[in-house]
C-alpha cells in the first residue's frame, strides 16, 4: 500500500522550530539538500552543546548495522530530555528487520534521524509504514528546472534580499538543479551585497558567479524566442571560444523545455493572452508567458515539432550516436541554424 501524502520540508522545519519532535525522521530521496537541512537543524538545535557529548550520536550506514542502531535507540538520555541519533548514508544498511522491530515500540525520548540518499525506500516495505505510523517520512525530490527561479526567490526573500527576474533566470540556467551548489553560490552573492542595496542584478551575478550578463543561456534562449539570428550566433560563437561559459549539454535541456512547452501552448484551447498561457503551463505568474506569445508568432506548430525532433537528434549525436567526429560546438551551430531558418 503506497504511503499517504507526506509532510513538506517547510512543515517539518516549522515543527522542529516549534520543538514538536518525532521519534523518527525517515528522510530519503534524490535531493540531498533537504535531507542535510533537516538533519543538520536537528543536530544543531535539539540539544545544547553540553548535552550533545553524552546524548548525540552521528554514525554512517557503512559502519553500523540496523541491530546496532536499534540498540542505541533503546538507550535513555543522560541528564537531558532527548538523545539524538543521526544515521548518515543509511542506504548502505541492507537488513532493516531490527529497525522494524524497534519502530513497533520506539523510545519517546529518542529522536532517530535516518538519512537515506540517492533514492528512496520502496514504499511497499513494512519499514515505511511503521515509520509513518510513529514519526515523519519525507521524500526529498529533485526540483524541476522550471521550479528553480521560485526556489531562488524564496531563498533570497528569507534573507531579506530581492532579485531581478533576469538575474534569477541566469543563475538557474547556469547552475541547474544541484541545490547544494546553488545555495552555496547564492550565499556568495549575499555576502557581496552592500547593506544599503540588497538587490541581486545581472551585473552582480556576472561579477560574483562569473556568468556574463550578455552571453549566457538566458540570453541565448531569449534570442531564439525573438528569432534574433545575429544575437544568437554571437552568443554561440562566444561559447565556442569560451567553453567554460557554457556547453551544448547544458543548453539542450533548456531549449527542449521551451519548445516542449510551446507545443503545449500551440494545442491549448485558450492561448491568446499571457493569463491563458500561464494557466495552460501551470506557471505561478505571467512573467514567463510573454515568451510563448512571441514564440507562437515566430514558430508554427509544425516547425516546433520539427525543432523538438532536431533537439533529440542533436542530443543523440552529442552522446556519440551516429556521430563519429562532430564536436559539440559544431553540433550547437547546426541546431541553432535549424531552429532559426
Amino acid at each position: 500500500m503506497p504511503p499517504k501524502q507526506g509532510p513538506t520540508f517547510q512543515s517539518i522545519m516549522q515543527d522542529l522550530k516549534n520543538k514538536n519532535f518525532a521519534p523518527i525522521y525517515m528522510l530519503m530521496g534524490e535531493e540531498s539538500y533537504y535531507i542535510d537541512q533537516i538533519s543538520g537543524y536537528i543536530a544543531e538545535h535539539v540539544l545544547s552543546p553540553e548535552e550533545r557529548d553524552f546524548n548525540q550520536t552521528i554514525c554512517f550506514g557503512s559502519d553500523v548495522t540496523a541491530v546496532q542502531v536499534a540498540d542505541m535507540a533503546r538507550r535513555y538520555p543522560m541528564m537531558a530530555e532527548y538523545q539524538v541519533i543521526i544515521v548518515k548514508e543509511a542506504q548502505n544498511i541492507r537488513s532493516l528487520e531490527a529497525l522494524e522491530k524497534y519502530l513497533k515500540n520506539p523510545v519517546k525520548s529518542t529522536i532517530l534521524v535516518w538519512c537515506h540518499k540517492n533514492g528512496k525506500i520502496d514504499a511497499r516495505k513494512k519499514i515505511v509504514g511503521l515509520a509513518q505510523a510513529v514519526g515523519v517520512v519525507f521524500e526529498s525530490k529533485k526540483l524541476r528546472d522550471y521550479q528553480l527561479p521560485d526556489f531562488i526567490q524564496s531563498y533570497l526573500k528569507e534573507r531579506k534580499v530581492s532579485i531581478d527576474p533576469k538575474a534569477c533566470q541566469i543563475i538557474a540556467d547556469h547552475i541547474g538543479a544541484d541545490l547544494s551548489r546553488l545555495t552555496s553560490e547564492l550565499d556568495k552573492v549575499l555576502i557581496s551585497l552592500p547593506a544599503d542595496n540588497l538587490m541581486v542584478t545581472p551585473e552582480v551575478v556576472e561579477k560574483e558567479i562569473g556568468v556574463s550578463k550578455d552571453f549566457n543561456a538566458f540570453e541565448l534562449r531569449n534570442a531564439i524566442v525573438q528569432k534574433d539570428c545575429f544575437k544568437a550566433n554571437q552568443i554561440v560563437k562566444y561559447f565556442d571560444n569560451n567553453p567554460k561559459a557554457g556547453s551544448l549539454y547544458s543548453f539542450l535541456p533548456l531549449l527542449f523545455s521551451y519548445f516542449q512547452s510551446l507545443m503545449i501552448v500551440h494545442y491549448s484551447p485558450r492561448k491568446n493572452t499571457e493569463q491563458d498561457i500561464a494557466a495552460a503551463l501551470d506557471l505561478r505568474n505571467t512573467w514567463g508567458a510573454k515568451d510563448f506569445v512571441i514564440g507562437q508568432k515566430n514558430y508554427s506548430a509544425r516547425k516546433t515539432m520539427d525543432i523538438i525532433s532536431k533537439i533529440r537528434d542533436i542530443d543523440g549525436k552529442s552522446k556519440g550516436l551516429d556521430n563519429p567526429n562532430t564536436g559539440a560546438g559544431d553540433l550547437m551551430k547546426e541546431l541553432i541554424f535549424f531552429i532559426l531558418h
